[in-house]
């Protein structure tokens, strides 16, 4: 009697990289074209994002959380607030730095924006249930926040 074992079942779950470099693709392609009307695109977009958030955070602080060049960031904001979008105020925390804050017109610009990126998201995660998109979401987000880059701003100081 010859014993026989059976194989052990494998998932080929594929590789990580080159499934999150794909989606990546899909998802920036999709947000270029939701959001090119915004100053700086994608990246506009991420400022205005960021800026609508609760915590305080200078334009350096931003330029770091967002990787983007301080230069960069420097014109970045001054296309966002030529726009009309945001404005730059006083950093409590530091006298040289600024805080980059949405204008009542950035914030129905990032209103409509959002939306434009949600439908993005929802056909890049198509082929996953509602669900598992969200779930998706937050582990991404989760192992994305799981070294923040320290905050230079006194964000327990209220807005100016």
């Amino acid at each position: 009697m010859t014993e026989t074992t059976a194989a052990p079942a494998t998932t080929d779950a594929g590789d990580l990289g080159q499934a999150l470099a794909a989606l990546l693709r899909r998802y920036l392609d999709g947000a270029r074209e939701a959001v090119d009307d915004l100053p700086g695109g994608p990246r506009g977009f991420q400022v205005l994002l960021t800026s609508s958030a609760d915590t305080c955070s200078n334009q350096a602080t931003m330029a770091l959380r967002l990787g983007i060049d301080r230069t960069v960031m420097t014109y970045l904001v001054d296309d966002l607030e030529k726009a009309g979008l945001v404005e730059r105020r006083p950093d409590p925390a530091d006298r040289r730095g600024r805080r980059v804050v949405l204008t009542p017109q950035g914030e129905s610009v990032l209103a409509a924006a959002s939306e434009r990126i949600r439908a993005v998201e929802s056909r890049v995660l198509g082929a996953l249930s509602e669900q598992d998109a969200a779930i998706l979401r937050r582990l991404i987000v989760t192992a994305a926040a799981d070294a923040p880059p320290t905050d230079h701003s006194a964000c327990d100081v209220p807005p100016c």
